[in-house]
């Protein structure tokens, strides 16, 4: 009986230890949007994909702004910090990604190639798809 309990009491400490583990890594937890949907309201409209894990969102967004950093922004779907090279981004769509604690980063894509500028001085072009992929 003992053996039982025993094997029993390890058991369940490695499901609430895996269980646990599972949660904090689960960085679509804080997610703003976890499907693909339309925000905002304007003239201009764009392709935002967010890509973290294995998951990606798709967000037709519509907006008045310059550039794309400036609309994202406005939503609430970017932040950051100015640094000396622009807009160092920490969070896209409520999820973080910090290089200096786990070396975990967004990734700023436009149209599938890795951006030239960042995305507070990337102009908005009709039909260009804006991408943050979270990468190590």
């Amino acid at each position: 009986m003992k053996k039982v309990l025993s094997l029993l009491l390890v058991l369940i400490t490695v499901f609430a230890v895996v269980s646990c583990s599972a949660a904090e890594n689960d960085v679509w937890a804080d997610a703003t949007y976890t499907e693909d949907t339309t925000v905002g309201q304007g003239a201009k409209s764009f392709i935002f994909e967010v890509k973290a894990e294995e998951k990606t969102v798709t967000l037709t967004v519509k907006t008045d702004e310059e550039t794309v950093g400036a609309a994202l922004e406005k939503l609430g779907l970017l932040e950051g910090e100015i640094g000396d090279f622009g807009l160092y981004v920490k969070k896209v769509n409520g999820m973080k990604a910090d290089y200096d604690t786990d070396g975990v980063y967004w990734a700023f894509y436009v149209d599938g190639s890795y951006a030239l500028t960042g995305v507070d001085l990337t102009p908005i072009t009709d039909g260009a798809v804006y991408c943050f992929s979270r990468e190590k």
